[in-house]
C-alpha cells in the first residue's frame, strides 16, 4: 500500500478523477459569496476502503468575488494545517484577496472536521498509515479541485497554497500540475521526516508502540508485551529509522520541478521550532528559480502575526504565471 499512497510522477494520471460538487449557499452579499460544497474523495478505490467512513466524502468552503467572471479571476486552493479542523482561519486569510479579484477555495483533510474518525481524539492520528492516507487523499483531492477549477468554472489563474502541513502537500500539488500553476508552500518543510523523526513532534510519537508493531511483525504474533518487544531485539532507534524510511516517500525535493518555478514562494519563519531554515532551503535549492521569503516569529505566531505577507505571496505568485 505504500507504493500505491505516492506513486513515481510519471504513472501519476491527468486528467485525474473528475468531481462535481454538491453546492449550498452559506452566504451572499451583493459583491461576494460563499458556497460550501461535497463531493466523492477521488481516491483509488483500494486507498477508499483504507480510509474511515468518516472521510469518504470530501467538503470544500468556496469564497468568491461575484462582479467579475471566472476567466477574468483568479482561485487558490487552500490546503489545511496540522490541527486546523475548520474553514475559518483559511477563509480569513482569502478573504481581503477578493478585492484583488482572487477567490479563495478551502479543502477540509481527511481526518479532520467532519472527516475526523469517530475513535481519534483531536488531531491525533492513530496509525502511521493514517498520515500518508491523509496526503495522498488530500492531493488527489486538490488536483480533481484544479482540474474543476479550470475546466468547468473557466478559472483564468489558479493557485495552491498550504501551512506546515498542508505546505508539504501543496508543493506536491503544484509539482504534479501539467500547467503553471501559483504554488504556496507556507511554513513547510521539505519532508514529513523533519517533524516527526528530527523536530519536536518525535516526543509526540508512541515510539514504544511502533517498536511493539515492529516485533509483532518480526516474530508473526498477534501480541506482544513490552518486555517481549525488548526481547525480540529491536531498539527504538530502529523503528526511528524504520519511520524515516517510510516518510521519506514525503520527500518534496524528489518530486519534479514545477512547470513555472518562478510561480513558487515559500514563506519561512526566523524562529520555527518546527521547521528548520536548513529544510525550506532545500526545497528552493531543488527547485531553482524559486523563491523563499522570511517572516519574523514561530511556526504558530508568525502566520497569526504576518497574515498580510502571506497574502501578498499569493498576488506576487499569481502575477508571475
Amino acid at each position: 500500500m505504500v507504493k500505491q499512497l505516492f506513486p513515481e510522477a510519471r504513472c501519476q494520471n491527468w486528467p485525474p478523477t473528475a468531481v462535481q460538487p454538491m453546492w449550498k449557499t452559506v452566504w451572499e452579499t451583493k459583491s461576494s459569496c460563499l458556497r460550501e460544497g461535497v463531493f466523492r474523495t477521488t481516491c483509488d478505490p483500494r486507498l477508499i476502503e483504507a480510509l474511515p467512513p468518516e472521510s469518504h466524502n470530501a467538503r470544500v468552503a468556496f469564497l468568491t468575488p461575484k462582479s467579475v467572471s471566472p476567466e477574468k479571476m483568479a482561485c487558490v486552493i487552500h490546503l489545511a494545517g496540522t490541527g486546523d479542523h475548520s474553514f475559518e482561519r483559511r477563509l480569513r486569510l482569502g478573504g481581503p484577496l477578493l478585492k484583488d479579484n482572487i477567490a479563495t477555495m478551502v479543502l477540509e483533510s481527511p481526518y479532520y472536521g467532519q472527516r475526523r474518525p469517530s475513535m481519534q481524539h483531536g488531531s491525533k492520528l492513530q496509525c502511521v498509515s493514517d498520515l500518508l492516507l491523509l496526503g495522498k487523499a488530500t492531493i488527489d483531492e486538490a488536483r480533481s479541485l484544479l482540474y474543476w477549477l479550470q475546466n468547468e468554472a473557466g478559472y483564468g489563474k489558479m493557485g495552491i497554497c498550504g501551512l506546515s502541513m498542508g505546505g508539504v502537500h501543496a508543493a506536491m500539488v503544484g509539482s504534479l500540475h501539467p500547467t503553471p500553476i501559483a504554488t504556496l508552500p507556507f511554513l513547510a518543510p521539505h519532508s514529513a521526516v523533519v517533524p516527526f523523526c528530527d523536530g519536536l513532534y518525535r516526543h509526540a510519537t508512541a515510539w514504544d508502540a511502533l517498536r511493539n508493531d515492529a516485533a509483532t511483525l518480526a516474530q508473526d504474533v498477534t501480541s506482544l508485551t513490552e518486555d517481549t518487544a525488548q526481547k525480540s531485539g529491536i531498539t527504538i532507534e530502529q523503528v526511528r529509522e524504520r519511520l524515516r524510511s517510510v516518510l521519506s516517500l514525503t520527500d518534496v525535493t524528489r518530486f519534479p520541478v514545477p512547470k513555472n518555478p518562478q510561480a513558487v514562494i515559500f514563506v519561512g519563519a526566523t524562529d520555527d521550532g518546527y521547521i528548520p531554515k536548513h529544510s525550506i532551503m532545500e526545497l528552493q535549492k531543488a527547485w531553482p528559480g524559486s523563491e523563499v521569503r522570511w517572516v519574523t516569529g514561530g511556526h504558530v505566531s508568525s502566520f497569526f502575526l504576518h497574515n498580510d505577507a502571506f497574502r501578498k505571496a499569493i498576488v506576487d505568485a499569481l502575477d508571475r504565471l
